[in-house]
């Protein structure tokens, strides 16, 4: 715990305002999502904000102040970039002399004190102020200077002259800025527009003569900006500076990260850079704590499925596998069952390439092949730190698969993905690579497949009566209430008719008879057809049928990603 929230607890301790248990729980969900711990105490009703900033003051010896009505001086505010003060919630108020007066939410962050001063080159005089009115003034203070967060409301490909980032990319290439605050101003409006249009990747792709701009937005990619090639340099050189990457190098791969917050989301940005034809393509992978907080009752499953996975995750030992094609939400599923298991009497240790979300608490590994730190070095390794649970990112051979298969027999619960198109073909995935029936039938205990369709937009869908042909070839008899629903398009969705995704699931637990079956080596359709007649799996194409006739998503969307069974 940060010193900060060390001195928040103590006085809130002291003023019998809150139990030692409940900021317990407070500080986890502050580290899970993201949010402030000072956010969450007053959202959670166990302290009011003015209340908190009174106690503070008090215990810091700090002044406070109200920035409601105060009026901010540009000049001064735009002595701290934007980036640092959304970075560490603060804003500058005012400078006497060699002494500068910034509002703050955290006075004891010694770091941001220090940057400050060395930014500056003049003493710090912290205040006091709430980090909602601290949000509210930057985002009024350098909405004056160009990168207003508010512009990206209008949404991407945008033109005509309040276009900020156009404005951006003008100002950079009019080579009349001496400084690096057009490139900076240009990716944060970008990345401020990608958030907004909640896009899970940024593309910027070198193309002969411009530098292309992508988003993917629930699954499909769609193109919002083309650049003049002359800002490419400029925008990937930075892209690797604010992911702590080698500029000097253009001929290899490189991975990096960064992380930025806005309006209380704690965002990890993950950045690939690939050397290609016409320059370094970059894609920026947007990891947002907050999805992995929502539990698993928000992905997808049926009731049914649902009871019976969590059911094999509170089990004390055991192998349960998530399988599903590339970008078919494995990871977020894995994380959001660490997520809830994640408490201070278990070990949960994780090896991973690479990691994706970072999570405190959380003992997490990154694979370094070229350093002899693979899947099966790291696992064998990871063993001997007395894990309860341990999360494989990927089973990729048959080392990995064994050592993996004899942990969940002596005593931990292993989580990992595989790459197949159902949960019955797992089984003989495993059996392919090497491993011993016998091993495969007496360690798995749940296998989960699951697929992403695009999810209707409530506010625009429309009514939509499916052509017999269509449900005699899907196999489907509605019943007279149901009604199926098609995509139509408004600003709510920005026009696609969708807006966000959901899971379609088929979950199956691993049962005596499975296990004959298995030990067998029978075929993945004899062990299917098993778990659908005997034990009520449903099939992924049904799973997404049923969601279809509740209006979640279209019929076109399921058949999309699901095969005939």
């Amino acid at each position: 715990m940060s010193s900060f929230r060390q001195r928040v607890a103590e006085l809130l301790i002291a003023q019998q305002l809150v139990k030692p248990e409940q900021l317990d729980k407070l500080e986890t969900e502050s580290s899970q999502n993201g949010k402030s711990f000072a956010r969450l105490l007053i959202e959670q009703g166990v302290i009011s904000e003015s209340k908190l900033i009174e106690l503070l003051s008090k215990a810091f010896s700090l002044p406070m102040i109200s920035l409601e009505k105060y009026r901010m001086d540009p000049a001064v505010t735009r002595l701290i970039p934007e980036r640092f003060a959304r970075q560490y919630t603060l804003v500058a108020l005012a400078k006497f002399g060699d002494r500068l007066v910034v509002a703050m939410s955290d006075p004891m962050n010694i770091v941001a004190v220090d940057d400050l001063k060395a930014l500056t080159q003049v003493a710090i005089d912290p205040v006091l102020a709430s980090e909602v009115e601290i949000r509210r003034a930057i985002e009024q203070a350098y909405a004056q200077q160009g990168p207003a967060a508010d512009a990206m409301d209008r949404g991407s490909g945008s033109e005509g002259p309040d276009d900020t980032i156009d404005t951006a990319i003008a100002l950079l290439l009019s080579e009349q800025e001496n400084t690096d605050a057009p490139i900076v101003q240009v990716l944060n409006l970008l990345v401020i527009e990608a958030m907004r249009s909640r896009a899970s990747d940024i593309h910027l792709e070198p193309m002969a003569d411009t530098l292309r701009v992508r988003y993917r937005v629930d699954g499909r990619l769609v193109e919002s900006h083309r650049f003049p090639k002359a800002v490419q340099n400029p925008m990937l050189t930075r892209l690797k500076i604010m992911s702590g990457l080698d500029i000097t190098e253009w001929r290899t791969p490189q991975d990096g990260r960064f992380k930025v917050r806005l309006e209380e989301r704690e965002v990890d940005f993950r950045v690939s850079i690939l050397p290609i034809t016409h320059g370094g393509k970059a894609v920026l992978r947007l990891l947002d704590k907050a999805n992995l907080s929502i539990g698993l009752d928000h992905l997808g499953f049926l009731p049914g499925s649902i009871e019976q996975f969590k059911a094999a995750v509170q089990r004390p030992h055991g192998m349960i596998l998530v399988t599903g094609p590339t970008g078919s939400g494995k990871s977020t599923t894995l994380y959001s069952v660490l997520t809830q298991l994640n408490q201070p009497t278990r070990n949960l240790i994780t090896i991973e390439d690479p990691v994706e979300y970072q999570i405190e608490g959380i003992t997490q590994v990154q694979v370094h092949p070229e350093a002899g730190l693979t899947f099966a070095s790291g696992l064998r390794a990871l063993l001997r730190q007395s894990p309860d649970i341990v999360m494989i990112g990927e089973i990729r051979d048959f080392e990995t698969a064994d050592i993996a298969m004899k942990a969940s027999l002596t005593g931990q619960l292993v989580l990992s993905t595989l790459h197949t198109n159902d949960a019955a073909s797992a089984v003989t995935r495993l059996i392919d690579m090497g491993v011993e029936p016998f091993l495969v039938a007496s360690s798995v205990s749940l296998i989960e497949a699951q697929r992403l369709v695009r999810a209707l937009c409530a506010k625009c869908r429309e009514p939509f009566t499916p052509s017999p042909a269509l449900l005699e070839r899907l196999d489907v008899r509605p019943s007279k209430e149901t009604t199926f629903f098609e995509a139509k398009g408004c600003r709510h969705c920005r026009g696609t008719g969708y807006r966000g995704r959901l899971g379609i699931i088929e979950v199956f637990e691993v049962d005596e008879r499975i296990r004959e079956l298995i030990v067998s080596r029978a075929q993945s359709w004899e062990i299917k057809e098993h778990a659908v007649k005997a034990l009520g799996m449903v099939p992924l194409r049904q799973d997404g049928l049923q969601k279809a006739a509740m209006g979640l998503t279209t019929l076109e969307e399921v058949v999309a990603v699901t095969s005939e069974e």
